[in-house]
């Protein structure tokens, strides 16, 4: 032995005879590099996020939810392009669909950070585009269209979080059909959104389901 006292955080190895004993690095703990500040505690330091818009983000944190939900159901999806309006087309198989083999909906897809998660009462209040409404209540169409938005916290450091079981996102999204819903506003009109509709696997099948029987979502 060379007669250092190994530091307590790095346990030095048993040395061969004649030869210096080698200190093991370790990580710091909560992911803080030596000389970096931010770690107390364990906790783990702000992260560096991009300068992306807040609305971009949210956009993309909306398509993010629509394919998990979307795989979870096992459907495909597709976006039109150019994009005419509408941002996505699902598409459903099953052979126990009547009206074809496989089936189709367009989404519409809309998040605001407004509302606060677990709106009270049965409906909350979401406002449109005029132009937009009238391509969403359109009636009869051929392919049915339904509205999903999304409810965000504010800050982007709250929509996420990431265990070994599970993956959160936050809030929830509601969807609804808007066919011959009427326009009330000069340029924008307010629609409710049901809050029983939660979109998930389970509803996205129903409506499927129910449009694969000649029905509407």
């Amino acid at each position: 032995m060379n007669g250092r006292h190994p530091d307590r955080n790095h346990p030095a190895l048993p040395a061969r005879q004649g030869e210096p004993a080698m200190a093991l690095t370790r990580p710091e703990p909560g992911g803080v590099l030596p000389g970096q500040t931010g770690a107390q505690d364990g906790a783990r330091p702000a992260p560096l996020r991009g300068t992306l818009a807040t609305t971009a983000c949210m956009e993309t944190l909306q398509v993010g939810y629509l394919h998990a939900v979307a795989a979870a159901a096992g459907c495909s999806l597709s976006q039109p392009f150019p994009d005419n309006g509408i941002d996505w087309q699902v598409n459903h198989g099953a052979p126990e669909h009547t009206v074809d083999d496989e089936v189709t909906i367009k989404v519409q897809l809309k998040a605001t950070y407004q509302v606060a998660p677990a709106p009270p009462g049965p409906t909350f209040g979401f406002t449109l585009d005029n132009e937009h409404l009238v391509k969403l209540a359109r009636t009869p169409v051929a392919v049915h269209k339904i509205l999903v938005v999304m409810l965000v916290p504010r800050e982007r450091d709250q929509w996420l979080a990431a265990g070994h079981d599970r993956l959160d996102l936050r809030h929830c999204c509601y969807w609804t059909n808007l066919a011959g819903h009427p326009v009330t506003g000069r340029r924008r009109t307010t629609v409710r959104i049901p809050t029983t509709r939660i979109f998930d696997d389970r509803a996205l099948c129903e409506i499927m389901t129910r449009v694969g029987s000649g029905g509407t979502p």
